[in-house]
């Protein structure tokens, strides 16, 4: 089947998975780094990412430089901003509550995160802090959005990590 002219110029709409996919560009970015990989994108109502980040808090020597407060960063010093209203920040892992509090204080409209992070994520695993009803500012959370890669990513680096450790150590383990 052939398209038509006019539906082949359309630009291909981009939806959660292409941004989720920049995200796991960020994480790659940590992983090469010898940061736990962890990426973020924050993308604007109009469909352009306008910041992004990775785990860096090693390389930083910063505990709060997580790849959602450097993508929030970037974002805000790109609009001139730190509101970031109607945007919607991509990350591979779950936030944590410091993560969570940044995006809560930047008025990010929606969260969309791969991998659940059940010991310390904070929008759904852990706790749903994010509706609590003393916050002035409510967002929208979807999570699950590429998990497998997400996860994946998460348990090559932690098995490099221990079998760099332990030589004898099983990487598949």
């Amino acid at each position: 089947m052939r398209l038509n002219d006019t539906a082949s110029e359309q630009p291909l709409p981009r939806g959660d998975h292409y941004y989720m996919h920049r995200a796991l560009e960020q994480a790659r970015c940590a992983m090469a780094a010898g940061e736990v990989p962890v990426g973020a994108v924050v993308v604007s109502a109009s469909g352009e990412v306008i910041g992004k980040g990775h785990n860096a808090p090693c390389s930083h020597h910063d505990p709060s430089a997580h790849a959602e407060i450097e993508a929030l960063r970037a974002a805000a010093r790109s609009i001139g901003n730190y509101r970031l209203e109607h945007c919607t920040l991509y990350v591979t892992l779950e936030p944590c509550m410091m993560c969570l509090g940044a995006i809560i204080n930047a008025r990010i409209a929606r969260v969309v995160y791969g991998a659940a992070e059940p010991r310390t994520g904070m929008v759904e695993s852990r706790a749903n802090l994010a509706a609590q009803p003393w916050f002035n500012h409510r967002l929208t959370v979807d999570g699950g959005v590429l998990a497998v890669p997400a996860r994946r990513l998460l348990k090559q680096f932690f098995a490099e990590r221990r079998a760099a450790v332990s030589p004898d150590a099983d990487p598949s383990a």
